[in-house]
């Protein structure tokens, strides 16, 4: 791949950079609440416009139906993007059409703008390659040169990550080439115990990051509520707790195949329990109780790791070379069910070792828990592109920086 540093070094002055960027920040109306992904990409923003080319950002918010939707626009991040880069940065209110031209015409040397979110354009995520190419060629029609730097994008075979790169000069940003060289370190020469930590919804999303796993990992710790499946196929009761029937056969070989490999599989073995969801609104006080994880009530839900279980898992943390962790444990929106996933953040700072802290819900818990990002080895900007990395799978939008 081409970096950002050999692209300066050739002289980009008055060139118009298109820079697939990742702004799918979490927004309460237009409030940004975690701006983390837009501050990931200010970097590479930075050295373009101070190297002196005329700078255009994109990105996708959210999953809109191929057309307009105020709910799902890129201001807010547009707005907090000038904030965070200290110059105003210009708004386009469509992605291809006469504001985007407007906008990119206008553009000196140095200045940024930021065009509106990608996926109002149904060609954006159309499986569809001719409809996809068609919007890839209007977006290269805006630019002279690609810098891909939306790590979270980039196992989407979209047209700003995919088709675009093909069309024009194109180099990989700062952003990017950190997520990839982390990614390698928990891929190849792995320092060891290598402890990873899924948790999360759904055991179906994780499936095949832990096939993989098995071959991989030293030690592999279930939490969240795909751990409740795991609990269900070694014959314990769960109650009400989330639950993936159909997935029990795959855990149970997995299981298996974890002995045999000789991976030490590790389960929650207590649990805070209750009747009822906690209300995520209002934080009002849960009712709950802690029980053994195999002697969870018929009637009542499993919604955090308990105490004897967080001790057990930052126990396997706290002394691994290398630690990787995607998931929250708990539902750790709500104060009462947050313990667990504190217990999680604090052991991978108590660890020597590298840790990587994989995207998506497990950062933003780290950011609403109130912890030093500094403080861990790396925060990554993208969940699901890390885990299908982790997988082994090609990643559409890095073998399209490819040179």
């Amino acid at each position: 791949m081409k970096t950002i540093d050999e692209l300066l070094a050739e002289g980009i002055a008055g060139k118009r950079v298109f820079v697939r960027a990742d702004l799918n920040v979490p927004l309460d109306g237009t409030t940004i609440t975690d701006d983390g992904r837009i501050r990931a990409v200010v970097p590479t923003v930075k050295a373009l416009a101070d190297a002196g080319a005329r700078v255009l950002v994109a990105s996708h918010l959210g999953r809109p139906k191929g057309a307009p939707d105020p709910a799902f626009s890129l201001a807010p991040a547009a707005a907090r993007l000038g904030e965070l880069l200290g110059a105003d940065v210009q708004f386009a209110t469509d992605t291809v059409g006469d504001s985007a031209k407007s906008v990119v015409a206008g553009l000196a040397d140095g200045q940024v703008a930021v065009i509106e979110n990608l996926r109002f354009n149904a060609g954006e995520t159309s499986k569809d390659d001719a409809e996809r190419g068609a919007f890839a060629d209007q977006l290269a029609g805006l630019a002279d040169l690609y810098v891909g730097d939306g790590f979270g994008a980039v196992h989407r075979k979209h047209a700003s990550v995919y088709d675009l790169p093909a069309r024009l000069p194109h180099a990989v940003g700062y952003l990017i080439a950190k997520e990839v060289s982390v990614l390698k370190k928990l891929t190849e020469d792995v320092k060891r115990p290598y402890t990873v930590v899924l948790g999360g919804a759904k055991v179906s999303d994780k499936l095949a990051v832990i096939d993989e796993l098995l071959g991989k990992a030293d030690r592999l710790l279930i939490g969240g509520g795909m751990a409740y499946t795991f609990l269900k196929a070694k014959g314990h009761e769960v109650g009400i707790s989330l639950l993936q029937e159909d997935q029990i056969p795959a855990v149970k070989e997995y299981m298996e195949r974890a002995e045999k490999n000789g991976v030490e599989l590790v389960l929650p073995v207590d649990v805070l329990v209750s009747t009822d969801f906690p209300d995520l609104k209002t934080k009002a006080p849960a009712d709950f109780d802690t029980v053994d994880a195999d002697k969870i009530p018929a009637d009542k839900e499993g919604l955090d790791i308990g105490p004897k279980s967080r001790e057990l898992f930052a126990s396997k943390i706290t002394d691994a070379e290398t630690v990787f962790w995607n998931g929250p444990v708990g539902v750790a929106e709500h104060p009462d069910y947050a313990g667990g996933t504190t217990a999680i953040a604090q052991a991978l700072l108590d660890s020597k070792g590298f840790t990587v802290v994989g995207g998506g819900d497990s950062a933003a818990a780290v950011r609403n828990l109130g912890f030093d990002e500094s403080k861990f080895g790396h925060i990554s900007t993208g969940g699901g592109a890390s885990l299908e990395y982790l997988e082994g799978k090609t990643l559409p939008g890095l073998a399209a920086l490819e040179d």
